[in-house]
C-alpha cells in the first residue's frame, strides 16, 4: 500500500499543475460570458486539496492513520467539484478522480489498520516525548 500511496500522491501533484491550469482558463470565461458560474474557483479548489492530499499521501505513506487524512482531502475536493461544475466539464471527470483516489485511500487505510491490529500493538513510529533524544551522562 505504500507504493500505491506514493505513485497516487506523485500523480496528484503532477495534476495539480494541470488543473489549475485549467480552471484559470475556466474562470477567465465565465468571468467574461458574465454566467454566474464559479466552476473556475471549484476547479482550483479541487486542485488544492489534491495537492495537499498528495503531499500529505507521500509524507505519511509509511505511518499507520496518514491515509485517512489524504482520504478527507481528496473527499472534501471531489465535493467541491461536483456541487459546482457548470460550463467546465472536465471538472466532472477530476472530482470522480479525486472521489476515486479519495476511496483508494480509505480502503488502503482501513486494510492497514486491521493487519497491525492482527500483527500485534500498534506501534507510532513518531519519536516519543518521554525518551530523550541524546543519551544521558
Amino acid at each position: 500500500m505504500k507504493t500505491a500511496r506514493l505513485v497516487i500522491g506523485i500523480i496528484s501533484i503532477v495534476l495539480f499543475a494541470f488543473i489549475t491550469f485549467q480552471s484559470c482558463f475556466a474562470g477567465i470565461g465565465n468571468a467574461l460570458s458574465e454566467n454566474g458560474e464559479v466552476s473556475g474557483t471549484a476547479g482550483l479548489l479541487l486542485a488544492i486539496s489534491m495537492l495537499v492530499a498528495g503531499i500529505v499521501g507521500i509524507a505519511t505513506r509509511k505511518h499507520l492513520y496518514g491515509g485517512f487524512v489524504s482520504a478527507g482531502f481528496y473527499f472534501a475536493g471531489a465535493l467541491i467539484g461536483i456541487a459546482n461544475y457548470g460550463s467546465y466539464k472536465d471538472l466532472a471527470i477530476w472530482s470522480a478522480l479525486s472521489f476515486a483516489f479519495s476511496l483508494t485511500f480509505l480502503i488502503g487505510g482501513i486494510f492497514c489498520v486491521i493487519q497491525a491490529k492482527r500483527s500485534g500493538p500498534i506501534q507510532d513510529s513518531s519519536p516519543s516525548q518521554d525518551s530523550p533524544s541524546e543519551p544521558k551522562e
